[in-house]
C-alpha cells in the first residue's frame, strides 16, 4: 500500500551546524562555498568562501517559526496571523518556500 503523506504536516528544523544571525528580525544565513567549481572561483576571481543569505521580512519569519516542532500548516498558521492578504496565495508561497529551503540545506524534514 501507499502512503499518502501530506506535505504540510511535514515537521521542518534547523539543523544544527547551520550559521545564521537574526538582527531586527530578519535572518541572515552563512553559507560557506565549497567543492571545485568554488574553489577556482574563489582562487581566480576573488569570490568569498562565505557568502551571506539574507530572507526578507516574510522569508526570517517563516524560518524563526521553524522549531522542529511546528509543522508546515501551523507555521501558515502564524503567517497567515502575521500578514494576512499580503501573505496569499499563502501555501503555495510557503509550500515554495520550505522546498528552497531545503534545497539549500537550510532546514531538513523530521
Amino acid at each position: 500500500m501507499k502512503k499518502n503523506n501530506n506535505y504540510l504536516e511535514k515537521v521542518p528544523k534547523i539543523p544544527q551546524n547551520l550559521d545564521y544571525t537574526v538582527e531586527n528580525n530578519i535572518v541572515t544565513i552563512k553559507r560557506e562555498n565549497k567543492g571545485l567549481y568554488n574553489r577556482l572561483a574563489q582562487k581566480l576571481f576573488k569570490k568569498p568562501v562565505i557568502t551571506n543569505v539574507d530572507l526578507d521580512e516574510f522569508g526570517s519569519f517563516v524560518f524563526l517559526q521553524v522549531d522542529g516542532k511546528k509543522n508546515i500548516l501551523e507555521i501558515g498558521d502564524a503567517v497567515k496571523a502575521k500578514f494576512a492578504e499580503k501573505a496569499n496565495p499563502l501555501y503555495e508561497r510557503l509550500s515554495k518556500f520550505m522546498n528552497a529551503l531545503e534545497l539549500n540545506g537550510f532546514i531538513t524534514f523530521k
